[in-house]
């Protein structure tokens, strides 16, 4: 009862009120990049060496990318925190690429676990994990050969380099983002706070660090509820209509509308799942939805290395659309290349329908114990 009380009251906030929080918690987000920044920047040398000699191996970085995510349950605040790292000029762009790659995996683990709502049911599992994994496979697909590709060519880190000289100048040096200059104030002021508690060399960056990634949690966290309160109530109306008259582009193209509106990809191919479980959506209209999310949710990377005044931080923000924008150049134009993360899901989809306790065992297994043995070998 108090829950839906609750619930109404926060539904009934105007939505230019709304409107006006989620800009204020943007705002906050910017702070917490550039507060995570300073904290990473008042870290002792030792330290930073240690904190980044142990992702040198480009698989070990695709694993922390992949845990992080999963721990945190999202991939932008695991990309901000990135392109925070690449900005101070610790983490070398190409050292970042593979965390980027992880990240992008990693954010399938949510749609997944929805799609477990559906254990006692078989055909509904099926159907609902078949829509979760198409995600998974498309994303492991596009790892397995643009990480490779990316290690022998350094084609993203360059393309992307190219593309932040275009827009930034030059790299080497800083570039004057007037949002960096609007957010360098209050990270100051959070500075000085933690200073003032007696706090200095390493510990201070440590507490700055925790600092800006809690403003980032929360900020996040309350941009995407209130987008969803905003967007999501008409969302899965709005998907059907517009699947029902279009084709595959027009789906990327909603899915990457809806993930930029609601800042969140998780809640878009979230919403899929139940919505294929139910019948309502093909397997073949869910996947290009999710290749759009997958390409609307780095605009929150972007946003972030707005806050930051190294061109550094830009470039590994478009190389995490790059990475996604050719993937869906590799899978989706070709129909034979299509298929593959189709029949793949499709496969795996009939398994979990008629073994769904096996699939419970296995989302744990990829999803956390892989990855944590990646890091630890």
């Amino acid at each position: 009862m108090s829950d839906a009380v609750t619930d109404t009251d926060t539904r009934q906030i105007p939505t230019p009120v709304r409107a006006l929080l989620v800009f204020g918690l943007l705002y906050l987000f910017l702070v917490g990049i550039s507060v995570l920044e300073n904290g990473i920047s008042s870290l002792g040398e030792g330290v930073q060496e240690q904190l980044f000699t142990s992702v040198n191996n480009p698989i070990a970085a695709l694993c922390v990318g992949i845990l992080a995510t999963v721990l945190a349950q999202s991939s932008s605040v695991t990309t901000s925190t990135i392109v925070g790292l690449v900005g101070t000029g610790l983490l070398p762009v190409e050292a970042a690429v593979p965390m980027i790659m992880g990240a992008n995996i990693g954010t399938t683990v949510t749609a997944t676990l929805v799609s477990l709502g559906h254990l006692r049911r078989s055909n509904e599992m099926r159907d609902a994990f078949a829509a979760a994994t198409v995600h998974d496979y498309f994303n492991l697909l596009a790892v397995a050969v643009l990480l490779p590709l990316e290690l022998t060519t350094h084609l993203l880190a360059r393309s992307a380099t190219w593309l932040t000289d275009r827009l930034v100048g030059r790299g080497g040096g800083t570039f004057n983002s007037p949002i960096q200059a609007a957010v360098k104030g209050p990270a100051r002021w959070v500075r000085s706070v933690v200073e003032a508690t007696g706090a200095s060399g390493t510990l201070l960056g440590v507490l700055l660090i925790v600092v800006g990634l809690l403003f980032i949690f929360l900020a996040l966290a309350f941009i995407t509820s209130n987008m969803k309160a905003l967007v999501a109530d008409r969302m899965e109306q709005s998907i059907n209509a517009f699947l029902a008259r279009s084709g595959g582009a027009a789906a990327m193209l909603l899915g990457l509308v809806i993930t930029m509106a609601v800042q969140s990809s998780s809640i878009t191919t979230s919403i899929m799942v139940p919505l294929a479980a139910s019948g309502v959506l093909t397997l073949r209209s869910v996947y290009p939805v999710t290749l759009g999310a997958n390409v609307g949710t780095t605009i929150t990377g972007i946003l972030a290395s707005l806050a930051i005044s190294r061109p550094e931080a830009l470039t590994i923000a478009l190389v995490h659309t790059l990475f996604n924008i050719g993937g869906i150049l590799l899978f989706y134009p070709v129909p034979a290349m299509r298929e593959i993360p189709l029949r793949l899901a499709t496969a795996t989809g009939e398994f979990a329908g008629r073994r769904p306790v096996a699939v419970v065992s296995a989302v744990g297994f990829c999803f956390v114990v892989v990855p944590a043995l990646g890091i630890a070998i």
